[in-house]
């Protein structure tokens, strides 16, 4: 198997296979590959099986279905792209080591590495849209690939080191580092500070992928630009708010 990561912005995946060998993903990350590459879904990839193992699975924010990907005969191309501006990036997991991955983060993987549910915690609507914060915990042995929204900062923590991050930036961490919720402290920081109420509060020792982008953040930017009553009302508060907040300088000077 040989792979490599075109592109900068919107990298895409290639993956080599010799005769034989596979890879699963998610259902729905497929770019394009050669012909003698054959597709199968199912309930049973990343190492889970049945019904429940599915469902764990699907909770983890993958899909209820996986693909794998077989070459047959002869080696064979498969590609996967990015649906965000971001990274996509290699990892090694075995010997009892695992990632915990955001629940978008994970794309593809080599027989033998397994996708498992690891933390699900609902914070209510408003803070992460209702969706609660999951992690996916991705272990076995074997290689696999993530996919992270804009620039990637790792960040190297000692025995005991902490670092508070937003939640939706947290990418991916090994499993050394102990994680929680922490809520911001001040009333007028939850009410007026437009931060949420939490931060991921993350202790060494260990690496944490940290991400500059995600899904809803993005959505959030360009929700003024996509039209509608609600993009409208919002451009016009942003409007009128600059224009109060200029007002308000004239007045000082």
């Amino acid at each position: 198997m040989r792979t490599t990561i075109d592109g900068s912005i919107f990298p895409v995946l290639r993956v080599m296979l010799e005769a034989g060998e596979r890879l699963v993903a998610e259902t729905g990350e497929l770019a394009w590959k050669t012909p003698n590459v054959t597709l199968s879904t199912t309930t049973s990839g990343a190492g889970m099986a049945g019904l429940l193992g599915a469902v764990r699975r699907s909770l983890a924010g993958g899909g209820l279905f996986m693909t794998e990907f077989t070459a047959e005969g002869a080696p064979g191309l498969v590609a996967f792209a990015t649906r965000l501006p971001g990274q996509i990036l290699e990892h090694q997991v075995g010997g009892g080591r695992a990632m915990l991955v955001h629940r978008h983060g994970f794309l593809c993987a080599t027989p033998g590495v397994t996708l498992d549910l690891a933390i699900q915690r609902s914070l209510g609507a408003g803070i992460f849209g209702g969706d609660g914060f999951r992690l996916q915990r991705v272990a076995g042995h074997g290689t696999f690939w993530t996919m992270l929204g804009g620039e990637i900062v790792p960040h190297d923590l000692a025995p005991g080191e902490v670092v508070d991050v937003h939640p939706g930036l947290v990418g991916m961490f090994e499993d050394t580092i102990a994680f929680d919720l922490t809520m911001l402290p001040g009333i007028r920081n939850k009410l007026f500070g437009d931060n949420g109420f939490f931060m991921a509060r993350l202790t060494g020792p260990g690496r944490v992928w940290l991400q500059t982008l995600t899904m809803p953040g993005l959505a959030h930017a360009l929700a003024p630009y996509m039209g509608g009553e609600k993009a409208t009302a919002a451009a016009e508060g942003s409007l009128l708010g600059a224009a109060v907040s200029g007002l308000l300088r004239q007045a000082r000077k």
